[in-house]
């Protein structure tokens, strides 16, 4: 997947400014959509982030692309306004306002969250020891840039990393897509 916080974040050699977004809508998307093609890091553009799948965008408090994911976006979206007694369209301002509260406030909401990792729902992520781990298909599972690895005996604890609205919005049933090194 790749992810867009709507700016650009590096310099024309490709080193990364101290900057993070520029906008609160961080989107993550598919890399394949309507044969569109750009060159990476081009001068001036907005930086293009990648992920190992949408489990790990959603950590990073990215939602679903309205554009090139549309009916994911309107799955999560009806989750989100459900979940706050509405229905109808969605209310992506305040989605992306509450995200990015969560993210970026001196003490994210997640920060000290302490969690068991067995209790978290499918799809959600946390740190204990300095690893991240997902919670998917009733098991834990170590990530790393290839993708994931079983753990048979997890951390009884560790640090929430996917940030809350989002977590409610998996424990009511969202199914992000997963690497495939999970089968």
């Amino acid at each position: 997947m790749m992810g867009n916080r709507g700016g650009c974040f590096h310099r024309d050699d490709g080193s990364l400014k101290d900057r993070r977004w520029a906008s609160k809508a961080w989107i993550a998307c598919v890399l394949d959509f309507k044969n569109r093609r750009r060159t990476l890091r081009q001068p001036g553009r907005y930086t293009e982030l990648f992920f190992l799948d949408e489990a790990t965008a959603l950590a990073a408090g990215h939602r679903p692309c309205a554009e090139c994911r549309r009916t994911e976006f309107m799955e999560f979206a009806a989750r989100w306004n459900k979940l706050r007694g509405r229905d109808g369209r969605a209310y992506v301002r305040e989605m992306d306002d509450i995200l990015h509260a969560e993210r970026h406030t001196s003490a994210p909401a997640n920060a000290s969250q302490s969690v068991t990792l067995s209790g978290l729902p499918e799809g959600a992520m946390a740190v204990a020891d300095g690893r991240p781990y997902l919670k998917w298909e009733r098991a834990v599972w170590a990530w790393n840039f290839a993708g994931y690895t079983r753990i048979k005996n997890p951390p009884n604890t560790a640090r929430l990393i996917t940030p809350p609205a989002i977590v409610e919005v998996l424990a009511d049933g969202y199914r992000p897509r997963i690497h495939s090194s999970i089968s």
